[in-house]
């Protein structure tokens, strides 16, 4: 079934993002399925928690009301196109994991004019190729079953906990109030994680 958020909605999100592209696509088509399965964010306490930090992480953000500001969208930077969704209210979540075999020869092809543009040696065919895929790859996804875009598994494990405020330290070198929970204690000063990397003598 194709996407069913609205036009207008769309559009925002694209503009929030700031261009239209494949992997927007697939956070759209996330966010659809976590709106679908656990209810709007005006009537579900709603938090996602993201493996990745890929284009449709911003599609999440604009469509669900899950924002780092918030504290109800958590990055975690495993490298992969997952995304899993809680409603704290219901008690219930469940995690969408990308299925690659949706787009693997077209991906395949894209991924490679996309290597040529990187190093600057794409001709203006190949351009006007990986712009075609591009585009083919968004209606794809637009269009396809979600069942088909993601495999799906239920999450029986709690919501993360709410963000909560915590007291800010002063860096004992340099200076920077520094949330509490992310410092670091080194030879009976306290540290933020930054000064604190500069003399850890880990390797």
């Amino acid at each position: 079934m194709p996407c069913s958020i609205n036009k207008t909605l769309i559009e925002k999100t694209i503009k929030f993002h700031g261009h239209w592209c494949p992997g927007l696509a697939i956070g759209i088509r996330a966010a659809e399925l976590a709106l679908r399965m656990l209810g709007k964010s005006e009537e579900a306490d709603l938090v996602a928690v993201v493996e990745t930090d890929m284009c449709g992480v911003d599609a999440i953000q604009s469509l669900t009301g899950c924002t780092f500001g918030k504290g109800n969208l958590i990055h975690r930077d495993y490298g992969k196109m997952a995304f899993s969704f809680f409603d704290r209210k219901q008690g219930k979540g469940f995690r969408a994991v990308f299925n690659p075999k949706f787009q693997e020869e077209i991906g395949s092809e894209l991924r490679g004019l996309m290597k040529k543009t990187t190093a600057g040696t794409i001709s203006e065919q190949e351009r006007k190729r990986s712009e075609e895929l591009r585009q083919r790859l968004q209606d794809m996804y637009m269009s396809a079953e979600l069942e088909e875009l993601f495999s799906l598994t239920e999450l029986l494990t709690p919501a993360p906990r709410p963000a909560r405020v915590l007291q800010s330290l002063a860096c004992e070198v340099c200076g920077e109030m520094t949330m509490e929970s992310r410092t670091r204690r080194f030879d009976g000063k306290t540290l933020c994680i930054a000064c604190f990397a500069e003399v850890d003598q880990k390797i």
